[in-house]
């Protein structure tokens, strides 16, 4: 039960968070207006580049939030904000309404990074790094259902939900599916500060408490959620 603390606290804050609402976009006119998207975020917003992410069935609301970010430069990025500076409000909702009604596609199955390896060690067997993937991606499934009561890490489940599809109404992201080396960067971020634009700065107060190790175990584990 006291396991269950961060979850059942933070939830509860959640339940009283006004939600968002986002007129709903035109589809059509989304899909020839994201075709400058296609060679980073994939045609149909599924990205085959772990560092760049999938945007298929992501919430419209999340994805207009995001864009009117790297508009005002709330959230920075080189990359996205001379595009975004190109939009208006309109063009936004049809973008983020067309990637929200495309199917998010399954990522193969993991494997650790060869740097992940340390020369000065005899090479792993492919049944040690089995185990020792399986291992990570355990770790990764108990923190994004629990948390650590003794760090202070609040459950990702909160927010995101039981099968990482986030929630609409709050304009939290769906996170099912997504690349594991893109939540790594992005955890990352929060963590140290580099990215700030969520309600109450949430993340960076839960990312500041991540150990490396934990962020790449929740990592692993979101990626393979489907």
């Amino acid at each position: 039960m006291i396991k269950k603390l961060l979850t059942v606290s933070i939830a509860l804050a959640l339940a009283t968070s006004t939600g968002f609402v986002f007129a709903q976009g035109n589809t059509g006119a989304g899909k020839e207006k994201a075709a400058s998207c296609a060679g980073c975020h994939g045609e149909d917003g599924n990205s085959t580049m772990p560092g760049f992410p999938k945007l298929a069935g992501q919430h419209q609301g999340y994805l207009v939030k995001q864009l009117k970010a790297f508009k005002s430069g709330e959230r920075i990025s080189p990359m996205m904000a001379p595009l975004a500076m190109g939009l208006d409000e309109k063009s936004m909702e049809d973008i983020a309404a067309y990637y929200a009604g495309q199917k998010v596609s399954r990522n193969p199955a993991p494997a650790l990074p060869a740097d992940d390896e340390d020369d000065d060690k005899p090479a792993k067997t492919d049944e040690e790094k089995k185990a020792e993937l399986a291992s990570l991606i355990e770790q990764g499934s108990d923190l994004y259902r629990n948390g650590n009561i003794s760090r202070e890490v609040s459950a990702c489940v909160a927010c995101h939900g039981p099968y990482a599809e986030g929630n609409k109404p709050a304009a939290y992201p769906a996170l099912h599916s997504q690349h594991a080396d893109y939540l790594i960067k992005t955890l990352t971020d929060f963590k140290n500060g580099a990215r700030s634009n969520n309600r109450e700065n949430v993340m960076h107060m839960i990312g500041k408490k991540m150990t490396d190790e934990d962020i790449k175990a929740v990592a692993y584990y979101i990626s393979t959620m489907k």
